[in-house]
């Protein structure tokens, strides 16, 4: 009987076992424009979503308006990020990204008998680049966030695409 009795005790310790899951209840996605880059000709457009508070991955989407002013078409640029701060995904960060682009590295003319100059070729490039970034995130309680930060890269696989590559920018966005 005692044994019985011991065996019942240490399987209802087996089945009545839980853990208590700590859930930290915050804001997990987050849109922001680069309003640094919109002003230079460029929209950029970002979302991050919050994997804890002290990282979160991200995705940004950047095509220039005035092409004569970028050599570059169009970015594609995942990032994920590790926070430093004391709030929740906020203060001082390290980012490390890759990014997709895709433009034009060198355009030739000639003149036309009435002195304009005509395109001749294009030389275009795709290519996919590494880089690493550092910059600071403040949000307000609202959900409201302005973030500065700066990265650089290297392109890996084109020889007609920029050998090194920039991400940076003043963002404006909503935490929601």
């Amino acid at each position: 009987m005692k044994k019985l009795f011991i065996v019942l005790c240490l399987s209802s310790f087996l089945i009545g076992f839980s853990q208590q899951k700590d859930t930290t209840d915050f804001k997990r996605n987050e849109l922001k424009g680069n309003t640094l880059f919109l002003i230079l000709g460029n929209f950029e457009a970002s979302y991050e979503r919050i994997l804890s508070k002290e990282s979160g991955i991200g995705v940004a989407i950047s095509k220039p308006f005035d092409k004569d002013q970028w050599n570059i078409n169009y970015a594609l640029t995942a990032y994920y990020r590790y926070y430093f701060g004391k709030k929740v995904a906020a203060g001082f960060f390290v980012e490390r990204f890759s990014m997709i682009n895709t433009g034009i590295s060198h355009v030739s003319y000639r003149s036309d008998n009435n002195g304009n100059l005509i395109i001749i070729d294009k030389d275009r490039f795709t290519d996919f680049a590494l880089g690493f970034g550092l910059g600071s995130k403040w949000v307000h309680k609202r959900g409201f966030t302005f973030e500065i930060n700066a990265g650089i890269g290297r392109n890996l696989f084109s020889d007609e695409s920029p050998e090194v590559v920039g991400r940076g920018g003043i963002t404006l966005g909503y935490r929601f």
